[in-house]
């Protein structure tokens, strides 16, 4: 069992940046690909960027390729994600993930955070 809960959230205007960070529970963390997803208002959610359990390997979605960044601490139970040069569309509720395969739908996941929200202003 893994709990999840997301920080780092808030309001900044484009061209900024911001960290996100999520903590987990539990023991088992190292052992978990962690992704990070998000969901506009009436739009479906969206994969954002994927680490591997040891973090030696990342995926992107191409909308943040070369403007996000995640990472992980396996001492620390954290996984991050750096938002650099934030676009107004990325305004959306962020939400970290844990599952057994480093995968680009959220149904291959299978514990969840309740979400931060990020709102960049144009």
């Amino acid at each position: 069992q893994v709990q999840l809960v997301e920080s780092g959230g808030g309001l900044v205007q484009a061209g900024g940046s911001l960290r996100l960070s999520c903590a987990a529970s539990g023991r088992t963390f190292r052992s978990y690909v962690m992704g990070w997803f998000r969901q506009a208002p009436g739009k479906e959610r969206e994969f954002v960027a994927a680490i591997s359990w040891r973090g030696g390997s990342t995926s992107y979605a191409g909308s943040v390729k070369g403007r996000f960044t995640i990472s992980r601490d396996n001492a620390k139970n954290t996984v991050n994600l750096q938002m650099n040069s934030l676009k107004p569309e990325a305004t959306a509720v962020y939400y970290c993930a844990a599952g057994p395969s480093q995968a680009h739908y959220g149904l291959a996941y299978d514990y969840w955070g309740q979400g931060t929200q990020v709102t960049v202003s144009s």
